[in-house]
């Protein structure tokens, strides 16, 4: 294996659109972490209920399932750039809607819900065309860097944003953190019409059928058996682990006895763990040793979670919660990166549509789940019912095809 390189965690930097994207996404999805913690205290404020926690977590994801699929066919069929100004600005102003709102003082936890659905349904025709134009900033040999350092800034948002929010949201209330997030859209939105990009010709004909390209794109995405596995620990990571995230705020005031502070310092916790994974895979880039890591965070995962479960004290939660961002990051970051080394460019947005309905659209059904439990049992059994089946999968994979060690 080549000695590694500092240079190597940031070698996609050097193209120029690339850099204009990875500055935008840095202001915006602090934004976008702002609103998200400030979204999920305001209704637990609101209900005091972990339910009506997952009941957001799954307004925001459900589109992911109905749209998903379709939005990586219109990524594969026309500009990615236009329709990531379009997705983008929506979400700008769906924001601004929601800031305004409250700001009224007439906000209520449906207000909510609608505003979380219709950011979802943004968020699911953004998704597959942020994810296949990653590709179309830099040359294939950086394209795995390029995929690890747009993770990076996303878990830079992760650390940083639920910790202004929490100061925000103390010191000026929820619509202030709204605010903020539709501002930081500007950041993106200016980067993504400064890019020069070369004219992109369509890679499918409009006039093949949509179920003809849903069914192309499936096929390849389930019909290698390694991306297959790859998916199915996906989907068990996004619906078991992302979706317990929706309970941060009621472990943060029920289990632990804080506040808002306490609720934005748990989700940096888990950011730093995930900044650190994807830093890691930057500088590993794409050497022989990815599907190891991948192993390891998948079993590391669940070990974490059911630690976390068991501790009642805010520094021991935050500890296990950096080993929960960082194989969590490990886990998908490598799946993703592995999944488009070998994907076909005419294919892309397809099969990146496919990962998208099982990244995003498992972690609404696992909030959903966990909201149910939460409210019926525990928080804390809740956790270790969800990190138990994780560990289940992760096993299952390991004894039965050793192979994905060595998937590379």
């Amino acid at each position: 294996m080549p000695r590694l390189n500092l240079s190597d965690t940031f070698s996609a930097l050097k193209h120029p659109n690339f850099r204009l994207w990875f500055g935008g996404q840095i202001v915006s999805l602090i934004g976008t972490w702002m609103q998200s913690t400030a979204q999920g205290y305001l209704v637990y404020e609101l209900t005091a209920s972990p339910i009506m926690l997952g009941v957001v977590g799954f307004a925001n994801g459900i589109p992911v399932w109905l749209f998903s699929l379709y939005a990586g066919i219109i990524a594969d069929r026309i500009s990615r750039r236009k329709l990531l100004i379009i997705t983008q600005g929506s979400m700008m102003l769906l924001a601004l809607a929601l800031a305004l709102l409250t700001f009224s003082g007439k906000v209520q936890a449906w207000h909510v819900v609608i505003m979380a659905l219709l950011l979802g349904t943004a968020n699911a025709f953004d998704a597959p065309a942020r994810q296949s134009f990653v590709s179309e900033m830099v040359t294939k040999e950086d394209l795995a860097n390029a995929i690890a350092l747009n993770s990076t800034v996303f878990n830079l948002g992760i650390v940083i944003g639920p910790t202004i929010a929490a100061l925000v949201y103390a010191w000026f209330g929820p619509a202030w953190c709204f605010t903020i997030n539709a501002i930081s859209f500007i950041a993106v939105l200016t980067a993504l019409f400064l890019m020069h990009l070369p004219p992109r010709v369509p890679v499918i004909a409009t006039e093949k059928s949509v179920v003809h390209e849903l069914t192309t794109g499936m096929r390849y995405a389930f019909g290698d058996e390694n991306i297959r596995v790859l998916l199915i620990m996906l989907t068990a990571c996004s619906m078991f682990g992302f979706g317990l995230l929706n309970l941060m705020p009621a472990w943060a005031t029920h289990v632990l006895g804080g506040d808002v502070r306490t609720n934005g310092l748990l989700l940096s916790a888990r950011g730093v763990g995930s900044l650190a994974g994807a830093l890691m895979i930057a500088t590993i880039g794409g050497r022989v040793i990815r599907g190891k890591i991948w192993t390891v965070g998948s079993v590391v995962m669940p070990i974490s979670l059911i630690l976390f479960s068991l501790f009642r004290n805010l520094p021991m939660s935050m500890i296990m919660l950096v080993g929960f961002g960082w194989s969590l990051m490990s886990v998908v970051n490598i799946t993703n990166a592995l999944i488009q080394t070998h994907v076909p460019d005419e294919l892309r947005g397809r099969v990146m549509g496919v990962y998208i309905l099982l990244f995003q659209g498992g972690t609404p059904i696992g909030a959903l789940i966990a909201g149910g439990l939460a409210g019926s049992i525990s928080e804390a059994t809740t956790v270790l019912i969800f990190a138990s089946i994780i560990l289940i999968v992760a096993l299952t994979i390991h004894l039965r095809q050793p192979s994905i060690r060595k998937y590379n």
